[in-house]
């Protein structure tokens, strides 16, 4: 993974819900990535089988992976999206998970825009039980 575009970012300066919103792209783009180099499935498939990964809930529980792979850094990265103030959670969510997968984005937000895209692989490969 490399960034397209090398705009110059203090990943440090933005705050969490602004990590999360590239975060959580960066997160999509590698289940998907995942997906389609695994099977050639029609679309429909794929985009039933990316919502089982890139909802609240699941993303809840990737944190409980890789929360003990930590550095102290990106845990308080992680702290910071999870106790940012959002307007809302979206129906049929716990407002904990919602919370938690903030935190998780807005970690992956910040690795990608540190430009440590290695740390980014080891950490989804954690989630998605690779190692």
């Amino acid at each position: 993974m490399e960034r397209f575009l090398n705009f110059k970012c203090d990943a440090n300066s933005l705050s969490p819900l602004t990590l999360a919103f590239i975060g959580d792209a960066v997160f999509t783009l590698l289940v998907r990535e995942e997906m389609v180099c695994a099977a050639d499935s029609p679309v429909s498939v794929l985009h039933n089988q990316s919502t089982k990964r890139v909802n609240a809930a699941a993303q809840s529980q990737a944190v409980g992976r890789i929360l003990p792979h930590l550095t102290e850094e990106e845990a308080a990265v992680l702290r910071r999206g999870r106790n940012a103030h959002t307007s809302g959670t979206p129906k049929n969510v716990s407002c904990s998970d919602y919370h938690r997968a903030t935190g998780l984005e807005s970690l992956f937000g910040y690795l990608y825009l540190k430009g440590d895209f290695e740390r980014i692989r080891q950490l989804y490969s954690l989630i998605s039980g690779g190692e």
